[in-house]
């Protein structure tokens, strides 16, 4: 099994060169009631695209914002709408829909990316934050060609993954699971299990490359 470890992770900042110590959280912010997204999801299925209100401004989004391109300079941030919605120090993005039961498949085609992270969060998560560097985030990562498990701060390794070009993301809301798939064979390689309290979105990092999503998909047959 596994050993759980709390890390002072040095996670990046999205400005290039730049670097700072993620600790455990100790406060959170709450966010204004006019955040508001498409739908909350119920049924299965989940169909999304990627929120430009939330997207730091290293992010391009494209493909009818479908996927997201890191860039290193990026924006000057006082160029971007300025909005609560929006991650200020973390190249961050959501995607537009709230998930509040059910169970959804998605998968993400990663390009020319060594640092990502994949999962779901809060609808109402501090924007201060990185995901997985608190309790309202539940991510798969990759960073020094490893994959980990990552929430309020503490990493599981993730072993015998490989880097695959595309992954599934799987989401049991009542039962309280997160699950990276291997799409090829297809099984679940990982799960992370919580108690999910309120709406989620569907979350992403990225400090280099680009991520494409694929939501609308019938989950594989034989995923437990």
């Amino acid at each position: 099994m596994a050993m759980v470890a709390k890390v002072a992770r040095l996670c990046r900042l999205a400005g290039p060169g730049r670097t700072v110590t993620s600790l455990s959280v100790t406060h959170r912010v709450s966010l204004p009631a006019r955040i508001c997204y498409i739908s909350t999801s119920t049924g299965n299925n989940l169909q999304f695209r990627l929120d430009e209100q939330t997207a730091h401004s290293s992010l391009d989004l494209f493909k009818k914002d479908t996927a997201v391109i890191y860039r290193m300079l990026g924006l000057d941030p006082s160029y971007v709408p300025d909005n609560p919605e929006r991650f200020r120090d973390w190249a961050v993005v959501f995607g537009n829909e709230k998930i509040g039961s059910g169970r959804h498949y998605w998968e993400v085609t990663v390009k020319k990316s060594q640092e990502f992270r994949l999962g779901v969060a809060e609808a109402l998560m501090s924007r201060e934050d990185c995901v997985g560097t608190n309790s309202s985030s539940w991510v798969f990562g990759y960073a020094q060609r490893k994959w980990f498990a990552m929430t309020s701060n503490k990493i599981v390794p993730v072993t015998l993954v490989g880097k695959p070009d595309r992954i599934g993301i799987l989401l049991d809301y009542q039962a309280g699971l997160l699950g990276l798939v291997d799409i090829k064979k297809p099984t679940i390689i990982h799960t992370i299990k919580v108690q999910f309290k309120t709406p989620l979105c569907p979350a992403f990092g990225l400090w280099d490359g680009e991520l494409l999503t694929h939501s609308g998909l019938e989950e594989p047959e034989g995923l437990k």
